[in-house]
């Protein structure tokens, strides 16, 4: 039976003395030193303690397909924003700053449908070039004209997600204020001119868009507050709830496929299964990726989405509207509660499970507890468990790809059962997966392995 982890307290929030910095050497997993290879991290001078408005403002930022020392992320929020559901005309944007940028359909993407049903909810999700963080909440009142509920969002704009995280308790905090005083925006004003940043010019402004920082960032020394109000605390609650089939999201991930993930509401904990399966497809040799399109998490999508996503050739994303499940043509991969499906002949061996996966998250499992040991006996010893999970994926990837690279660099370019099992991988449970892999990044090698169907 596979472990739920939705209980966990995504949202509350803790304040907690920093992270001391460990004394001791990198965690030995299996007679090696985890992180070392592939994406190891060079020893640092521990670290002074920062405020929570500190974390991330020069963090390692992993692009699309490598693994990079990103700029210095600048704090910019392009826009704050009030939705509010009206009885007669549905959901709509009450208020913003600043005044005349575009919010065209934030009014349905910062309240998922079905919310109505829950009490509260946080919300990931794209808008154009922006990404977007809203707070949801629902309040009883005693009013006909409301129909006895009143309905709030609050939310902003980023052109990075990665430092969203920073504000989840101050709009937590909002949405109770305009649903309890509504109409006040005082607050959320001086927020906006205290925090706004410079808009690049866009398209017939004579510009092009901001950068989109999509994937994680991996802090060697995290805090209280940060785990469990931004997405990159959520990795152990991800792979717990997936269990084994967190292999086959892997393999799905790292082809690039459009993966769509449903779910009912809340939202919130879903959107964080959208940021973890992107944290899968992590590569760090040079190289990689420049032929394969690039991943994108979309975050939660609507059916006003759906033209958008008709040109996407690569993402992933979460819905609360079980309509999407009817349109294939849509997504490659469609992911209901823990249920992983494909509609594609050419990827359903993909979805079974074979001995190199489960070897593979036994390993995983295995460190987990040797990490969660060593935080237990060495009090100042304390490294995150999602370094270990990102860390592990990127390990992977990356044993695979310096494999085939090799391979198609010598005389033969044959790739053998004996590679396949050096890569992790089950030489005829993975030979669907290799093919795949080898076609999406263009690497000229020739499988000589058997394919068991075809004697």
């Amino acid at each position: 039976m596979v472990e739920r982890g939705d209980a966990a307290p995504l949202l509350r929030w803790a304040e907690g003395p920093a992270v001391s910095p460990p004394q001791a050497p990198e965690l030995q997993a299996g007679g090696r030193r985890w992180g070392s290879r592939g994406g190891g991290r060079p020893a640092a001078e521990p670290p002074r303690r920062r405020e929570p408005e500190e974390l991330g403002a020069s963090e390692v930022l992993l692009q699309p397909g490598r693994l990079e020392l990103g700029d210095v992320e600048e704090d910019q929020v392009v826009a704050v924003f009030v939705v509010t559901f009206d009885p007669r005309s549905g959901n709509m944007v009450e208020w913003c700053l600043p005044q005349d940028i575009d919010l065209e359909g934030v009014e349905f993407k910062s309240m998922a449908s079905g919310s109505h049903k829950i009490q509260s909810d946080f919300i990931y999700f794209r808008k154009g070039p922006f990404f977007g963080l809203a707070c949801f909440a629902n309040m009883p009142v005693e009013s006909e004209l409301e129909r006895g509920a009143r309905m709030k969002s609050v939310g902003i704009l980023s052109p990075s997600y990665t430092l969203l995280y920073r504000y989840m308790h101050f709009l937590e905090n909002q949405v109770r204020h305009q649903l309890e005083t509504p109409g006040h925006y005082s607050h959320l004003a001086a927020f906006y001119e205290d925090k706004k940043g410079v808009l690049h010019a866009g398209p017939g402004r004579g510009g092009s868009l901001p950068p989109v920082y999509w994937l994680p960032s991996i802090h060697r020394y995290m805090y209280p507050e940060m785990k469990i109000t931004h997405p990159a605390g959520c990795m152990s609650q991800f792979i717990k709830f997936f269990g084994e089939q967190i292999l086959i999201l892997w393999k799905f991930a790292l082809l690039r496929k459009r993966i769509l993930i449903f779910s009912p509401p809340p939202v919130g904990v879903v959107c964080y299964r959208v940021y973890c399966c992107c944290c899968l497809a992590n590569v760090s040799l040079p190289g990689i990726g420049g032929t394969i399109p690039e991943s994108k998490p979309f975050f939660y999508v609507n059916v006003a989405d759906i033209e958008s996503l008709e040109v996407e050739v690569s993402y992933v994303a979460c819905t609360t509207e079980k309509i999407f499940e009817e349109k294939r043509e849509l997504y490659d991969v469609y992911v209901d509660n823990q249920n992983v499906k494909t509609h594609h002949d050419h990827l359903q061996p993909l979805l079974k499970i074979n001995s190199a996966d489960r070897e593979k998250y036994r390993r995983l499992n295995e460190q987990r507890q040797m990490l969660l040991y060593s935080q237990e006996v060495e009090e100042d010893y304390n490294p995150c468990e999602e370094d270990l999970f990102v860390l592990f994926f990127l390990e992977q990837n990356n044993r695979i790809f310096q494999t085939l690279l090799e391979v198609s660099a010598s005389q033969d370019k044959t790739l053998t059962a004996e590679h396949a099992r050096g890569m992790g991988l089950d030489p005829q449970g993975d030979r669907s997966f290799l093919m795949d892999l080898l076609e999406a990044y263009g690497i000229d090698v020739m499988l000589v392995i058997d394919n068991p169907c075809c004697p």
